[in-house]
């Protein structure tokens, strides 16, 4: 009896002890998203997976890179996921061996274009970059080769690929189409303003001070459907998308926990989240939020993400010498 009634003890107090392990698990996240729709996301995720806490930092792609690198030249590397802006980025992280291949069970739903092949990275949204115009304007464009005409000059703005990743990709799928990228020197020519960043374009199209600009598609959607006096157009030419993807740290203390929210992300209930914040889903099954027009009637230009990579820095050199820092 004493025997037994020890036996029972270790195992309650094992169960006791690996119960708080399992409640305590802790993902690291680092994203670029916007502090609100990185809560919501997280939120979401940690009410599908409540044993699973997370701790997320937040900034621009461009500074958290700064910082990952660092840690990651320091010997240490603290994020077991990855949801930033760009392909790009986590192409160079995946060149570099940073990144581990995860095959998600969700990934069959996507088109293949949308995530990297190995599962290094897998396209959550598609945010795309058109052209946005105030509606007291005289023109309303609808094609990017308007822009450089002779009535638009001195009146657009847009954002510079030396400080925005989704402006980079812009650039790289203009340069892949009939327009090629002599089509920035058309616009230097035509007197196109470079701001730093799509924040600044949407401002200074909504209070007037430039008509019309180059910017990504949810600022003026969101925007204009609480009053703001912008319109949004996806161009007959198509229109470039990042598609903000997540990926897994090769490093990974959490490998577990980092594949169960890679794949709550890409579910039916993230990508509805997505559609819920105000972004075009990547789930084909998934509608897009209010004031987006159907899915089947935006064409995305096609981009070589290795190959917009091998090519960063001349982009980067031609877009500064046309238009400065």
């Amino acid at each position: 009896m004493l025997k037994r009634s020890l036996c029972r003890a270790v195992t309650l107090a094992s169960l006791a002890l690996s119960t708080p392990l399992l409640a305590n698990q802790t993902l690291v996240l680092y994203t670029s998203q916007p502090n609100s729709d990185a809560q919501q996301t997280v939120d979401a995720f940690q009410a599908a997976y409540p044993e699973i806490e997370v701790e997320w930092v937040r900034d621009g792609t461009t500074r958290l890179m700064t910082r990952l690198r660092s840690e990651l030249a320091a010997g240490v590397s603290n994020p077991d996921v990855l949801l930033i802006a760009d392909s790009m980025t986590m192409e160079s992280l995946k060149q570099e061996g940073h990144l581990q291949p995860y095959l998600s069970p969700e990934r069959d739903a996507y088109d293949e274009a949308l995530y990297d092949a190995d599962g290094y990275f897998y396209g959550t949204k598609l945010i795309t970059t058109g052209i946005v115009y105030n509606t007291g304007a005289e023109h309303q464009p609808q094609r990017w080769a308007d822009l450089i005409g002779p009535e638009y000059e001195g009146l657009v703005t847009m954002p510079s690929p030396l400080y925005s990743g989704a402006a980079l990709i812009h650039m790289a799928a203009i340069g892949e189409t009939s327009l090629g990228l002599e089509y920035y020197d058309a616009l230097h020519a035509n007197r196109t303003e470079a701001q730093s960043g799509n924040g600044g374009v949407f401002n200074a199209v909504a209070a007037g001070t430039k008509p019309y600009g180059i910017v990504v598609d949810f600022l003026p959607i969101r925007e204009a459907a609480k009053g703001s006096p912008v319109a949004f157009v996806f161009p007959e030419e198509g229109v470039s998308a990042v598609t903000e993807p997540v990926a897994i740290m090769a490093e990974a203390q959490h490998p577990d926990a980092a594949q169960k929210f890679v794949d709550f992300v890409l579910s039916q209930a993230g990508q509805e989240l997505v559609s819920q914040q105000g972004y075009l889903p990547a789930h084909p099954d998934v509608a897009p939020p209010e004031g987006f027009p159907e899915r089947e009637s935006i064409q995305l230009m096609p981009v070589d993400i290795e190959q917009a990579l091998s090519e960063e820095e001349a982009l980067k050199q031609r877009f500064n010498e046309l238009f400065g820092g």
